[in-house]
């Protein structure tokens, strides 16, 4: 891969889940070694720091079935401001989360940016949830099970229009990946979306290079690049135990850098959230070293 010019910045919310301490994920990633691993690859790294967040004690919840979301939209209008900014230095953003709600605002900026000049994105979504509840059919009321319905123009427009604009990306360039837990309501949602899905049982029977390499096609069809936003409980409970809602099943170590190494070969990544790492849930900082393993494949590491 030849070097890039890469930001990385934090964004510590925790205002979109239902357990404390994933706003100390950006941190931990560091600890882990982020910044080094992507300098040893050739690329050219600034680490700008973490947005300012405060904690969801200075805060009522609001509405139970959209709880925090002021808060959350707040957070993402000023993180797609400054993902806008990064790409004008045309740089690719990192975010390191932080919750999955984060997402509504990276994916936000990178569309907006691109919106400005005539273009459209694509998006892999690599989770074990779907992510497409709106506060009508959220059984939790938690924002980070809302992010993807967010990006698609579903739900309340504080968190659906960040950016002053509605559906980031079409559904058409949109690949969930991984996907194994779905709501009974979030199913209805997904099927009428039009996005497209792949689950565990594609993983399976076609293998990770077959769904990769479908999943870059849609994303990649008429469109300047894609964002990856990738939840750490994308991964088996046993590679990454350090997230707020694992689920068995997953998929493995080798498959996940398999998975960030076909997205490194097409050269078409135009910026990466990884997600949901939370250091009170982990065993000595393991999920925090996946993530920033994967994050070096996903720019370009390979074994030989």
């Amino acid at each position: 891969m030849r070097a890039k010019k890469i930001n990385i910045i934090g964004a510590p919310l925790d205002f979109g889940s239902g357990r404390r301490g994933v706003d100390m994920g950006p941190s931990a990633i560091r600890i882990a070694g982020l910044n080094d691993r992507l300098r040893q690859l050739g690329h050219s790294v600034q680490d700008l720091g973490n947005l300012h967040v405060s904690v969801p004690e200075s805060h009522p919840p609001g509405e139970i079935r959209q709880r925090f979301m002021k808060e959350v939209s707040q957070v993402c209008g000023q993180l797609c401001r400054r993902i806008v900014s990064m790409m004008r230095e045309e740089t690719i953003p990192v975010i390191l989360g932080g919750d999955h709600s984060i997402s509504i605002g990276s994916v936000a900026g990178v569309a907006k940016y691109f919106r400005a000049r005539k273009k459209k994105i694509g998006l892999i979504w690599m989770d074990a949830h779907g992510d497409m509840n709106t506060p009508e059919t959220s059984p939790s009321g938690n924002i980070h099970g809302m992010p993807l319905a967010a990006i698609l123009g579903y739900g309340p427009d504080a968190l659906s229009a960040v950016g002053q604009f509605k559906q980031k990306v079409q559904p058409a360039h949109t690949a969930l990946v991984g996907v194994r837990d779905l709501d009974p309501l979030e199913k209805e949602t997904i099927r009428r979306s039009g996005i497209h899905v792949f689950t565990m049982r594609n993983i399976d029977e076609i293998g990770m290079r077959g769904v990769m390499q479908r999943a870059i096609e849609v994303a990649s069809e008429d469109t300047a690049g894609f964002h990856v936003s990738l939840d750490l409980d994308f991964l088996d409970p046993s590679g990454a135990p350090g997230v707020g809602t694992p689920v068995p099943g997953g998929v493995t170590r080798r498959e996940s850098h398999l998975a960030m190494e076909i997205i490194a070969d097409s050269d078409k990544m135009l910026a990466f959230d990884i997600v949901e790492v939370n250091p009170i849930l982990d065993e000595r900082n393991s999920t925090a070293r996946m993530a920033a393993e994967l994050c070096a494949s996903v720019f370009g590491k390979k074994i030989l």
